[in-house]
């Protein structure tokens, strides 16, 4: 029995779809599991920061479409990369059990976020992350960088940039934990939707494709995963706004913390809703509207306006 993993080529993403090669296979010797690398605008894009790129699914775009034309069976998302609204015909049917969900801050000369010297010059991509960073330091200076994971690192040691702050379960998947000078913690600097989270995505009603993988599937993060993009749907937001969320599950509670952010950091609107771990989306709705009835709407439409159009 072959099966078929369509994902990015990055590093990364062949790390993760690697580890659910190496779980099925080890699982059912009888199955052979083929990764067929798939290049996204996400992908094809590096000279332009991703708010700026428009469009839905810059990461994933291309996968659906070869699961739709049957040319791949399962797709293998970072689930951060993920867009609320999904093709007609496909769904996110397995959650693997999350890695840190976490942000890692890496300091050229190890000093943790606090120390960072004033104007020091911090890289990312994501506007969630620096307007959460210049909420609390505004002396920093934001640079935007794009590109994977040594790319990045690259941009750090060439001297270019006091410090860069990337997703710790990407580190730790590539065997890079031991580069982070500081883990920050979501009272800091509150996650991406999906963070950490990967997603298997397949054909509604392929069952032999689900029977394959649904072993894989971890329960608490599917209802975190499910909270968070109810969340991120009801506010109707992509991947590339300042909007954060993350739920933790607590023996039978779902705990779900949420963030609207202004650009610069001048504005942030954060709430937390709970309930019965059961019903992941009601809590993830609730949250969203707290955070609307809050001002979190008026922040989004000027970023929406301001960006032309509304991006993933």
């Amino acid at each position: 029995m072959i099966v078929r993993i369509g994902t990015r080529g990055s590093r990364l993403a062949l790390a993760q779809s690697e580890w659910v090669r190496r779980g099925v296979e080890t699982r059912f010797p009888e199955v052979h599991v083929e990764l067929v690398r798939i290049k996204t605008r996400g992908d094809k894009i590096l000279d332009t920061p991703l708010s700026k790129v428009g469009g839905k699914g810059l990461f994933v775009k291309e996968i659906e479409e070869a699961l739709l034309r049957e040319e791949v069976d399962v797709a293998v998302h970072s689930m951060k990369d993920v867009p609320a609204e999904l093709p007609e015909g496909l769904d996110l049917l397995v959650f693997p059990e999350r890695e840190d969900p976490r942000d890692a801050l890496i300091s050229a000369r190890g000093e943790p976020f606090e120390a960072l010297p004033s104007g020091a010059r911090i890289g990312t991509s994501s506007l969630r992350r620096a307007a959460q960073l210049l909420q609390k330091r505004p002396d920093l200076q934001i640079v935007s960088l794009r590109g994977n994971v040594d790319t990045r690192l690259g941009r750090l040691e060439s001297g270019d940039l006091d410090a860069v702050v990337l997703a710790a379960a990407g580190l730790r998947r590539l065997d890079l934990a031991h580069r982070v000078t500081q883990v920050l913690e979501p009272s800091v600097l509150l996650p991406a939707i999906g963070q950490g989270a990967l997603g298997l995505e397949m054909r509604i009603g392929d069952e032999r494709t689900l029977g394959v993988f649904g072993f894989l599937n971890h329960e608490p993060t599917e209802l975190q995963v499910r909270a968070e993009r109810a969340l991120l749907l009801k506010l109707e937001g992509g991947c590339q706004v300042p909007i954060a969320g993350h739920a933790v599950v607590r023996g039978h509670r779902l705990i779900l913390d949420g963030l609207v952010a202004e650009l610069d950091g001048s504005e942030v609107i954060a709430h937390r809703a709970e309930g019965d771990a059961d019903r992941p989306e009601e809590i993830g709705m609730a949250l969203a509207q707290k955070l609307l009835s809050s001002g979190a709407g008026s922040i989004l439409e000027r970023i929406y306006g301001s960006q032309g159009e509304r991006p993933m």
